[in-house]
């Protein structure tokens, strides 16, 4: 049993109607919601999972009493330096480099997933509408313990090979939430839409685009979360389709997958997969079975990646099965680095004496940051480390 890493996520960040001034060092008192406990990434991989256990996120440092500093031009180039951080180049956005147009994007359809008979297209989305539901029954407690986070958020969530829509119940039962399920099949879209109604979406909040992963028909970091479920087995192009994916993600956005993949190399199983493999691509929609999906995940340039592995008696040859979460929160570099030097002026200039940032950063960070992000576990320890060279050296420069 393969055990899976635990997930920290924080709790709703301020509102964006508070400023920038919150990192000025004259401020001397800030309220702050009350803390609230928050799952974590579930430990086992089998089965037979227990339920997420419960913890409260109580790393926060506390707010003390502040010193007044002089208005010299250092105190003047920390302020400018963190205005100019927060309001450009804290979210360095990368622009698309597929620069497809909306007349484009029927053409890649056919590129990477070729016309198909109107009939089989249509028996297809009816077998899968109809013949997974024992898959999906045990599947569900995977896909609860992923999808979980996003239930009573305001998001934009994109579901790359949406099919029948089987994951909406997981995360589309709230009114705000805005869904976006692209597919290649056609014939998928009125059983998605029903399984949004069923799942209480309100229909004017889901729209289904005939497309495919490797040309997501959306604009940059347009959507807080990538939905994908039995999808990378299928795609023409599996990085591509990655590449997509971190494309339409927002700074702190979240991919959640669950994938089958090959089985080690070496087993009975694995011979299997081979030997079967061109007939399930003949059969099945192009699913590959030998697909070491869960290594393009690992290392598609997602600052972290959870990833477990699973085994469902249900799914017999479709073994094993990789779930997790993938998060792009890249672009809290540049909010971390300005904090280590901020931690290094403070230890090198005498006078400025203020704990900047430090009583906040762990549970809030900071206003900018849009509500609803979930900071990736190497974001949190650069964070900690930070905060801890900003304490040690605020009680260097007052020591002096």
């Amino acid at each position: 049993m393969i055990k899976a890493k635990s997930v920290t996520t924080l709790p709703p960040l301020l509102g964006p109607k508070m400023n920038v001034h919150c990192f000025l060092p004259t401020i001397s008192l800030v309220s702050f919601p009350p803390k609230t406990s928050h799952s974590f990434f579930n430990e086992a991989t089998t089965h037979k999972s227990p339920p997420l256990p419960k913890r409260v996120n109580s790393d926060a440092g506390s707010l003390g009493p502040t010193k007044p500093c002089c208005f010299c031009g250092r105190r003047h180039l920390l302020i400018e330096a963190a205005a100019a951080l927060g309001t450009t180049t804290l979210f360095p956005i990368q622009s698309s480099k597929a620069n497809i147009s909306n007349s484009d994007y029927p053409v890649m359809v056919n590129k990477f997933h070729p016309p198909r008979p109107d009939w089989y297209e249509e028996f297809y989305a009816s077998v899968m509408n109809s013949a997974m539901e024992s898959y999906e029954a045990e599947v569900a407690t995977y896909k609860s313990q992923i999808f979980g986070d996003l239930k009573g958020k305001v998001l934009k969530i994109l579901e790359v090979g949406i099919g029948t829509g089987p994951n909406l119940r997981f995360y589309a039962s709230d009114s705000d939430v805005q869904v976006v399920g692209i597919d290649p099949n056609p014939k998928m879209e009125k059983y998605a839409r029903s399984s949004a109604a069923s799942a209480g979406l309100p229909p004017t909040n889901f729209e289904f685009i005939q497309a495919v992963g490797e040309a997501v028909p959306l604009g940059d970091a347009s959507v807080d979360a990538v939905v994908g479920t039995l999808v990378l087995c299928s795609v023409n192009d599996v990085d591509m389709t990655l590449k997509e994916v971190m494309r339409v993600l927002r700074p702190g956005g979240q991919y959640m997958f669950v994938e089958h993949v090959a089985a080690k190399d070496g087993t009975f199983l694995k011979f299997i997969q081979r030997v079967l493999d061109p007939l399930q691509q003949a059969i099945a929609d192009g699913c590959h079975l030998s697909r070491e999906t869960g290594n393009n995940i690992s290392r598609a340039g997602f600052s972290s990646v959870e990833l477990n592995m699973a085994f469902l008696s249900n799914a017999t040859f479709i073994n094993p099965h990789a779930y997790g979460i993938a998060y792009n929160s890249a672009n809290h570099s540049a909010f971390i680095v300005f904090l280590l030097l901020h931690s290094v002026v403070r230890a090198c200039v005498r006078g400025v004496r203020v704990p900047l940032f430090h009583f906040t950063l762990l549970n809030y960070l900071c206003p900018l940051i849009p509500n609803h992000t979930s900071i990736d576990p190497s974001s949190q320890l650069l964070l900690k480390r930070s905060v801890s060279l900003t304490l040690l050296s605020h009680r260097f420069s007052c020591s002096k």
